[in-house]
């Protein structure tokens, strides 16, 4: 590959010679894939399957991933005399429980 001298470039050749380059980069790029997708496509169509059946075949969720979505928590515990003060029984408990249970209360009495 030969030399190129960068250095009596100014700022705007440098940077449209980079921008040359990126092009240039992209299109290999480009021909590499598309190459690739032929042979592919070859390769399935010589065992008899089309490129779609073969990749559709691993993206198919399992059933048990699909219902692992996040639920919005339920209330389980409530405060007696004001409702808006709710605990759902993950982290640490509010101090409105601490104090009820300061008090003698137990967890249970505030199960919804």
């Amino acid at each position: 590959m030969a030399k190129i001298d960068l250095k009596p470039l100014s700022l705007a050749e440098l940077n449209a010679l980079k921008k040359r380059v990126d092009k240039a980069i992209e299109r290999h790029d480009k021909q590499r894939k598309t190459k690739a997708l032929a042979a592919l496509k070859a390769k399935a169509k010589e065992l008899g399957f089309s490129l779609g059946d073969l990749t559709s075949a691993g993206t198919s969720k399992p059933k048990a991933a699909i219902s692992k979505r996040k639920k919005p928590a339920k209330v389980t515990h409530r405060h007696p005399h004001d409702a808006t003060k709710t605990w759902v029984g993950r982290g640490p408990r509010p101090q409105w429980l601490r104090d009820e249970l300061a008090q003698g209360k137990d967890v249970a009495d505030f199960k919804v």
